[in-house]
């Protein structure tokens, strides 16, 4: 076994080190340049990256349902939908080595329910939808089911995150069929290191599919890599490396916890350490103006196509900014990754229910939503569910 591979099961005892020096760098969201000159200490100011100082300027947007506003004022115009709990990778960040007990299939929406669904929040203001899993890819019907979300009338982005394993060779399709957005999931260059961490082979075929996404002009490629400290947090900058002559958008992921994924602060490689990494090599980075309800802290390098990208929901959440909400491959709603509620949607559309009651129920819990996350050793002790059933 490889050295590299061999430190992911020796974490270090002490913990992950936060440097306070790293933890001010930040660039300003007006597109500041940030230079080596910032990391010596002779920069008189630093600036915030924080989308809370940014408002939306809602007379832009179309109307939106009461349904989709929370009592904070926050405009959900964003539905993640996870498509299956199945994948064809076991990674260790997402499934628990023993696996986890499936949801039965007659208990997952049909297509039919998932548009249905789909249609009432698109309806109320949702524009973008993004499929997730488990794997989105390995259900039979996705084709159809892109065809059919993409064509709601409102919907502006249908994206999909995926592994990328079986992504290739339906891509073509999946574009013709109204998909306009991809992220893929990989989190490291090395095969060995993969195959260590998905529990599977096929390293080449996620790197086959992101030369696809390219080829195909998807612009940008999202490229989403869970930094971990001793298996992958040595090829930062091989990943930045992959953004110089394509577009390549890199999202450095801060490691998350979830039941059954052995989640530890010692594993966490904070976005201020990543950030000095990625500094101390490529010079002349620049924040990019990001909207509102952005996730990523982002970034363009002088003379590199592509972009690099930071989500940082453990050292500096973004919940202020927060407008998704998720439909779980079981039919449940959940309106925060974080959040152990969830209410059913599956069960009052088997009984019947028409679209005033559901949107009854989705607005109640919309309405329910907290201002923000727990901190991060609070979430590694609240009952969630495995990521894998959540959707990513």
């Amino acid at each position: 076994m490889r050295p590299s591979i061999f430190r992911f099961f020796q974490w270090p005892l002490t913990s992950a080190g936060f440097s306070s020096r790293a933890s001010l760098l930040s660039a300003s969201s007006s597109g500041q340049s940030i230079t080596t000159s910032h990391l010596n200490g002779s920069s008189s100011k630093m600036y915030s990256t924080s989308c809370e100082t940014l408002t939306e300027n809602p007379s832009k947007d179309r109307p939106i349902s009461d349904m989709l506003i929370d009592s904070f004022g926050r405009r959900h115009t964003y539905l993640r939908i996870s498509l299956t709990e199945r994948c064809n990778l076991r990674c260790h960040y997402c499934m628990p080595a023993e696996g986890v007990e499936l949801t039965p299939s007659p208990q997952i929406l049909s297509q039919d329910e998932i548009v249905r669904l789909a249609s009432l929040f698109v309806s109320s203001g949702v524009n973008k939808i993004r499929l997730t899993g488990g794997e989105p890819t390995i259900r039979k019907d996705i084709e159809e089911l892109c065809l059919q979300l993409s064509n709601l009338k409102g919907v502006k982005t249908l994206a999909m995150t995926t592994n990328g394993i079986v992504l290739g060779k339906k891509l073509p399709k999946l574009k013709d069929s109204g998909l306009n957005l991809v992220n893929i999931s990989l989190d490291t260059l090395v095969p060995a290191k993969f195959e260590f961490m998905t529990r599977r082979k096929g390293h080449e075929r996620v790197m086959e599919s992101i030369n696809t996404a390219v080829e195909l002009g998807y612009n940008p490629v999202k490229v989403n890599c869970v930094v971990m400290r001793g298996f992958n947090d040595d090829e930062i900058c091989d990943f930045v490396e992959l953004t110089r002559e394509r577009p390549i958008n890199v999202r450095f992921i801060e490691f998350m916890p979830f039941d059954g994924n052995v989640w530890n602060v010692k594993k966490l490689v904070p976005y201020a350490e990543m950030f000095d990494k990625v500094v101390e090599k490529f010079t002349g980075l620049q924040r990019i103006q990001d909207h509102p309800s952005e996730t990523a802290k982002n970034f363009r390098i002088d003379g590199h196509q592509g972009s690099v990208s930071f989500i940082t929901s453990m050292t500096e959440h973004f919940c202020a900014g927060c407008n998704r909400l998720r439909l779980l491959a079981d039919g449940n709603f959940k309106v925060c990754l974080f959040g152990s509620s969830e209410v059913s949607l599956r069960d009052p559309l088997r009984l019947g229910e028409g679209d005033d009651k559901l949107r009854e129920i989705i607005g109640a819990a919309v309405k329910r939503k907290k201002a923000s996350h727990a901190g991060m050793f609070e979430i590694a002790k609240t009952p969630n569910r495995p990521m894998i059933h959540i959707g990513g």
